[in-house]
């Protein structure tokens, strides 16, 4: 076992019985195990990613956002904005109020939205996410490849119905 380390997962069990004459095994997920160059392999990616130009350019915006006021000052006021409106619709009932406060908080997300480098800080999110599922689709896509189903011996699917 000093190649493999357990991966911490928060799935729930996988606890359904599968039959007798199933050969799909039965795992509680945070059992399962990853081996230690797969692990390794994931860190590295990691880090390709996170060194990465859209990774680069998400951080040096919300860095920028972070240190303007203006910007800071929209987004506290939107989300004071926003509680009043939790109140006027479970405390005083007021729909007329709330519809008020939705449309300053229109007026001021129009204004943030208007800021550049708003735009500039979600579209890298935009970007990054992109890559994330371009990676996974890879992977996914590569390692479903590899696998040949047809030499696997059949299962009849009834078996493995709970």
């Amino acid at each position: 076992m000093a190649n493999e380390q357990t991966a911490a997962s928060h799935t729930p069990e996988h606890d359904h019985d599968h039959g007798a004459n199933c050969s799909v095994p039965k795992f509680d997920t945070q059992d399962i195990i990853v081996r230690a160059d797969i692990m390794a392999k994931t860190k590295e990616l990691a880090g390709m990613i996170f060194t990465s130009e859209e990774v680069q350019h998400y951080q040096r915006a919300e860095k920028q956002i972070q240190g303007n006021d203006r910007i800071q000052s929209l987004i506290a006021l939107i989300k004071k904005k926003q509680k009043e409106i939790v109140a006027f619709e479970t405390t005083f009932k007021n729909a007329d109020m709330v519809a008020k406060i939705e449309k300053e908080i229109d007026e001021l997300q129009d204004q943030l939205d208007g800021i550049p480098i708003i735009s500039e800080f979600q579209q890298s999110q935009s970007d990054i996410n992109y890559l994330l599922q371009t990676i996974v689709s890879i992977i996914r896509d590569t390692v479903a490849e590899k696998i040949n189903v047809e030499d696997a011996s059949p299962v009849d699917p009834e078996e493995c119905i709970e």
